[in-house]
Parts: C-alpha cells; sequence; structure tokens
C-alpha cells in the first residue's frame, strides 16, 4: 500500500449536542442495546438484502489501526451454502464438546444451553462470516502490514451488531474454532482469518433466552470512575 502524506479535512460531521441533549440520547441508546438479545431460534421470514448491506456498510465505518480496515464480510443467503456452513461448524463443534473444550468451559457453558446442533445457522435467511485480513495484498502480489487487525475487527463486530439490533433484527455471534473450512467454501484468501459467523434473521415466535444470559454484573463493578475535582 503506497503511503500517503498527511493532509486535514475540516471535520465534515459535527454531532455534538447540549450536555442536557447527550445524557438524554446516551440514555436512549443504552435502553435500546438493552433491549439486544442472542437469539438461537430463527424465524424464516426473508430480510432485504439491502438491511444486511446497510448494516454491513455500518460496521466498515468502524475506526481501525492505521486505517487498513482489515475486514471481510461474506453475506450468504443461498440456502445449499448455509447448509454446507452449518455442516462444517457442526464436525467442529462435535469435536469441541468431545472433549477438545476441557471440562472447565463446559460447565461455563452449560447454563446457556449451547450444543453441537446449530439449526440456527439454516434457519436463518442470512449469514454474515466476518473475517479479519492479516495482512494486505495488492493486485501485483506485493504485501503490507496490518495493524491492530484484532482490536480493529472487534470494534467492526460491535457496530455490526448494533446495526443489527436497530433494523428490529436479531443475530448470535458464534465463534467454531477452528474455522479455516469457511476459507475454502466461501472463496476467501489465505491472509484472511474467518473470526465470526453471526446469523442473522427475525426471532422466531417461540424464541428463548437462556436466564444466565440476563444476569449482569452491576456497574460498579466493570466501570471505575474517575472525574474532575469540583470547585473548591
Amino acid at each position: 500500500m503506497a503511503s500517503e502524506g498527511y493532509v486535514a479535512l475540516p471535520l465534515p460531521d459535527r454531532v455534538q449536542v447540549p450536555p442536557e441533549v447527550a445524557v438524554a440520547q446516551a440514555e436512549a441508546f443504552r435502553l435500546s442495546m438493552a433491549r439486544r438479545h442472542s437469539v438461537r431460534a430463527f424465524a424464516p421470514d426473508p430480510v432485504p438484502e439491502a438491511v444486511i448491506r446497510a448494516a454491513v456498510a455500518t460496521a466498515a465505518g468502524a475506526p481501525s489501526g492505521a486505517n487498513r480496515q482489515p475486514w471481510h464480510f461474506a453475506c450468504i443467503g443461498d440456502p445449499g451454502l448455509k447448509r454446507a456452513i452449518r455442516e462444517g461448524v457442526e464436525e467442529e463443534e462435535r469435536a469441541f464438546y468431545g472433549g477438545g473444550a476441557g471440562d472447565p468451559w463446559l460447565a461455563a457453558l452449560e447454563p446457556l444451553g449451547t450444543g453441537v446442533e446449530k439449526p440456527h445457522l439454516t434457519t436463518a435467511p442470512w449469514l454474515i462470516v466476518v473475517f479479519a485480513e492479516r495482512w494486505g495484498e495488492g493486485p501485483g502480489g506485493e504485501r503490507w502490514k496490518n495493524y491492530y487487525v484484532p482490536e480493529s475487527v472487534g470494534i467492526a463486530c460491535g457496530f455490526l451488531i448494533a446495526a443489527i439490533h436497530q433494523a428490529g433484527l436479531v443475530t448470535l455471534p458464534h465463534t467454531p474454532n477452528p474455522m479455516r473450512f469457511l476459507n475454502d467454501l466461501l472463496g476467501r484468501p489465505e491472509r484472511e482469518k474467518p473470526v465470526m459467523i453471526c446469523p442473522v434473521g427475525y426471532p422466531a415466535a417461540d424464541a428463548t433466552v437462556p436466564a444466565a444470559a440476563k444476569r449482569k454484573k452491576p456497574f460498579e463493578a466493570i466501570c471505575s470512575l474517575h472525574p474532575a475535582p469540583g470547585p473548591e
């Protein structure tokens, strides 16, 4: 990737609002995201491709190390491909639950009700497979280094999940390991590493969530505040 000199542009968008509006907007977003749930039971109802495109475009707007944007999103609606992905995932999961994970890990998963069978991978109308680009490569085969790849792709996945929720849809981030079979199935190059499968759709009428998933750590356990001192 050719190096470019620094060019400053005026801030194209200003979203600053008065403090009281900022508090209201932050709280409204918090309440909206509190209604987000990871769902395993999907309705087969179709989801317009335009919604998937918009969600992925949102994810692609995430910040990344040196602006290298080290990601690729493969969006699959084809039933045959979804079935092949499910078969590959379940093969890996059989090894995982058959002893590969270890007893402590399986015990931690037990309250969430996970298992080998992944019917949601064929029921959900779309699957989005997120790939992390470990290095960049030009048309002539020249390589360049990508920076902070896990962090960058993690932020993009957060944007993606929020966008799916904003569209009134649900997803279940799924990370079978290893996932190299996805490169072959989807024709992605060796430099890309599959990191997540997100089935996307509407929740089934009888959808449930694990009770354990609703137990969140208290705010005081996950945040420490160090505010500026007040006036003396």
